[in-house]
C-alpha cells in the first residue's frame, strides 16, 4: 500500500489549533489524534467526517477538556495528520473499521463517550455497536448509520457524483458551502493543510462511493447487525442535529424512536448546515458535558 505523509510545515501555526500532536501505527500506516485534558478522566471520542480532520473539533475540544474530560479526537486515515494511502481502492469501510478497531484496541478506552458526524458516525456508530462494552453513551449529530435499505437524498448522490467525477475537488470550499457561516482565509488554509496536491486526496475521494446505497451493499450485513445492538441499546443516546443540512435531515427522528436509550433524552437541534461544529460548536460542546454531567450525576445520587 503506497502511501503519503503531509510535511509538518503544512501545519505550522494554523488558526486555533494549539494541540500537540499524537501518533499511533495502524497496520503499518501512521494515525494522528488530539488528546486533550486529564489523562485519567473518561474519554470523549470525537469523530469527524468527510473531508474534514480533527480540526474540525478545534473550538470544542477546550470547552469538553476544561469540564474535566479527557478528548481524544483522530485523523481518519487519508485524513488530516495521517498518513494518506494514494490508491482510491485501498479504501474501503471495512478497511476505515480495522483502522480504527486498531486504535481503539491500541489506546485501550473504555468508558467512552463517542461525538460524530457524518462518516464519523459510519464508523463510531458501527465501532460502539461492535464493542459496546467500551462505550458509555452516544452523541450523534448530522449522521447516521445507513444500511442501503433506504433511499439516499437527493443532495447526497449530486455530492456522489461530484466527488466521484469532478476534476476539481476543493477541500475547504466544500467545507464553507457546508457551513452557515463563511471560513476566513486562515481557516481555509487549515482545511487545504492536509492536501498539498491531488495525490493526496485519494481518502477524500473514496468516502462518498463507499455510503451504503443498495441492500447488497459489502457493508449492509454488518450496519445491520450494529442496529440490532441499537435497537437494545439502554445507554444514553442524545441527537444534536442542525436545522440545515440537506443531507441527513430527519435522521434525528429515526434514531429517537429507535434506540430505546434515545428515549426521554434531551434532544437539541443546532443552528447550522452539515458542518455543525463550524455553526454551533459551543452549544454542540455543551451539549455533550451535559449529558456526562447527567450521568455522573445519577451515579452519584
Amino acid at each position: 500500500m503506497d502511501a503519503l505523509r503531509t510535511p509538518d510545515e503544512r501545519f505550522n501555526r494554523l488558526l486555533d489549533y494549539p494541540f500537540e500532536p499524537n501518533y499511533i501505527d495502524v497496520e503499518g500506516l501512521r494515525m494522528h489524534y488530539v488528546d486533550e485534558g486529564p489523562t485519567d478522566a473518561k474519554p470523549v471520542l470525537m469523530m469527524h467526517g468527510e473531508p474534514s480532520w480533527s480540526y474540525l473539533y478545534r473550538h470544542m475540544i477546550p470547552i469538553c477538556a476544561a469540564a474535566g474530560h479527557r478528548v481524544i479526537a483522530p485523523d481518519l486515515i487519508g485524513f488530516g495528520k495521517s498518513d494518506k494511502p494514494t490508491n482510491i481502492d485501498d479504501y474501503s469501510y471495512q478497511q476505515h473499521m480495522d483502522w480504527m478497531q486498531s486504535f481503539l484496541d491500541q489506546t485501550g478506552l473504555t468508558d467512552i463517550t463517542l461525538v460524530c458526524q457524518d462518516w464519523g458516525s459510519l464508523l463510531g456508530l458501527r465501532l460502539a455497536a461492535e464493542n459496546p462494552d467500551r462505550f458509555r453513551a452516544i452523541v450523534l449529530g448530522n449522521g447516521m448509520l445507513p444500511t442501503g435499505d433506504q433511499a439516499l437524498p437527493k443532495a447526497f448522490k449530486i455530492w456522489k457524483n461530484f466527488a466521484v467525477h469532478s476534476p476539481w475537488f476543493p477541500i475547504a470550499r466544500i467545507i464553507d458551502t457546508g457551513s452557515f457561516r463563511k471560513l476566513g482565509p486562515d481557516e481555509k488554509r487549515a482545511y487545504d493543510a492536509p492536501f498539498p496536491s491531488k495525490k493526496y486526496k485519494a481518502g477524500a475521494r473514496a468516502f462518498p462511493k463507499l455510503v451504503p446505497a443498495t441492500p447488497n451493499d459489502p457493508a449492509t450485513e454488518a450496519n445491520r447487525a450494529a442496529w440490532k445492538v441499537f435497537e437494545k441499546w439502554e445507554k444514553p443516546f442524545l441527537t444534536t442535529f442542525s436545522n440545515g443540512d440537506p443531507v441527513t435531515r430527519g435522521g434525528d427522528k429515526y434514531v429517537q424512536e429507535r434506540v430505546p436509550g434515545a428515549k426521554d433524552q434531551p434532544h437539541v437541534t443546532l443552528t447550522g448546515g452539515h458542518f455543525l461544529q463550524e455553526d454551533s460548536p459551543v452549544q454542540f460542546a455543551n451539549a455533550v458535558n451535559q449529558l456526562i454531567a447527567r450521568m455522573d450525576g445519577a451515579k452519584h445520587e
